[in-house]
């Protein structure tokens, strides 16, 4: 980047606003600004006469846009074409690049820098973790700019290269599809005509409550969503626990997260997790060895109909009002054939998630491609070193 001026966004971008009165009874698409430059995305759409804003404000394909509270967290976006037409709230400022000077296509990578998300968050401001950024503080970020020329050349191998990323990462995701029907019918296959015992029968609940012990630190272990297994949390210092409790979680234990199993987070506890901790918001089951597999069981519990029988067992709304009964879910029937097909279904299974961790790193290689092939495009380090002596 040797050469390039760093000229501040106030000179490249000028502000736009483009708004309407919302009509009652026209739709109105809606956009929102994901997190550390991930872009824009399409929300539900709303009618005029349910929006609570007065007015409404309108977008175009090239579009800069940030969301004031979140721009700290990188949520900056150059509108693509599939949002054209799309409407933002007065929290999403919008700004149209001066064609003369810079490219969108530009402007779209630099928003997906650290330096340019560390700029954003130094410049906020606020209170109860709601930083807003002042329009005119964002339009102060410096930002490199070679000739128009030296943009396109850069921003062509750039797009190049990450087509190309894009492309290997639809192939995973179809092949995860894939081998995801393929057991699914061998699940199905497994459980054709298979006895349905209640849960209680072949995975009772079984608590290990902890005597807190102010000295000691307990590392706990949380279950995501969506049948993606398990996590470590920080450890939990004893003279902090408070009047929680803590039940000790061992491996093989089938575990439910009582607010979300209804959305899958439902997991096997591994060797790593044997001796964490969970809340009484976390069930631990225990498999009879001689009638079914812990892994075997998750496993239908992440299917459609596993996961409509937790929906059904956990009343309430949405999200926190949904908790999954003890008494209900120890009722739910589960199919159950025997230990030599469910061993031939998980042998099938330890493939596949062998093959997903395998893509999980090749995922995360081609990420950090992606990174490294951004701080040589901008030269990040000659970048900030220019920047802060200014």
């Amino acid at each position: 980047m040797t050469g390039w001026p760093l000229v501040p966004l106030r000179e490249i971008v000028q502000s736009l606003e483009r708004p309407q009165v919302p009509i009652a009874g026209k739709m109105y698409r809606q956009v929102g600004v994901k997190w550390w430059g991930e872009g824009a995305y399409e929300r539900v759409a709303v009618d005029g006469a349910e929006t609570r804003y007065a007015r409404l404000f309108e977008i175009r394909t090239g579009d800069l846009v940030i969301n004031k509270i979140w721009t700290r967290h990188g949520s900056v976006a150059v509108v693509p074409e599939h949002l054209d037409g799309c409407f933002v709230s007065n929290e999403f400022p919008t700004f149209v690049p001066l064609k003369a000077k810079i490219e969108s296509r530009w402007l779209h990578w630099i928003t997906k820098t650290r330096w340019f998300w560390n700029k954003c968050a130094s410049l906020s401001q606020g209170t109860s973790g709601k930083d807003r950024i002042r329009p005119e503080r964002f339009l102060s970020i410096t930002v490199p700019l070679p000739s128009i020329e030296e943009q396109r050349r850069i921003v062509k191998q750039i797009d190049f290269v990450t087509n190309r990323l894009e492309s290997v990462e639809s192939l995973r995701l179809e092949t995860d599809k894939a081998i995801r029907r393929l057991l699914l019918s061998a699940y199905q296959k497994a459980t054709n005509g298979a006895k349905r015992l209640p849960l209680a029968q072949i995975a009772p609940l079984r608590r290990r409550p902890v005597k807190i012990d102010d000295a000691i630190s307990y590392p706990e272990l949380g279950v995501r969503s969506f049948g993606k297994g398990t996590f470590h949390k920080p450890a939990l210092e004893g003279v902090l626990v408070g009047t929680k409790k803590l039940f000790r979680i061992e491996e093989g234990d089938l575990l439910f997260n009582i607010v979300f199993a209804w959305e899958g987070a439902v997991a096997v506890a591994s060797k790593d997790d044997h001796g964490r901790f969970g809340s009484h918001r976390f069930l631990t089951c225990v498999t009879d060895p001689e009638l079914a597999l812990p892994e075997f069981l998750c496993f239908h519990f992440l299917t459609e109909m596993g996961l409509d029988q937790l929906g059904q067992a956990s009343p309430g709304g949405a999200g926190r009002n949904r908790t999954l009964g003890v008494d209900k879910v120890a009722k739910i029937a589960v199919p159950v054939p025997d230990l030599e097909k469910q061993l031939s279904f998980m042998m099938l299974l330890k493939q596949f998630d062998a093959q997903k961790t395998l893509a999980g790193q090749i995922n995360d290689e081609m990420l950090a491609l992606e990174h490294s092939l951004l701080n040589q495009a901008f030269s990040i380090e000659d970048f900030t070193a220019n920047a802060s002596a200014k």
